[in-house]
């Protein structure tokens, strides 16, 4: 039995569900997560990225563009 989980309420999410919950193109948030700022904000599970959702929204807060 899967358990659904709300975005809201997750530490993490996988890059599909960041893309929608940030407003941002699943391609920029790929290329964010590669770059030197956007490093912390990665989680890497085996090969699998997982966007850290609260440093993401301190990120967003902080900057002017993505």
């Amino acid at each position: 039995m899967r358990v659904k989980i709300a975005p809201e309420d997750k530490f993490c999410l996988t890059l599909d569900e960041a893309a929608a919950y940030f407003n941002v193109g699943v391609k920029r948030l790929a290329n964010l997560l590669d770059s030197p700022e956007g490093a912390e904000l990665a989680l890497m599970v085996g090969v699998k990225r997982l966007v850290k959702r609260k440093k993401m929204e301190n990120f967003i807060d902080k900057v002017t563009a993505v």
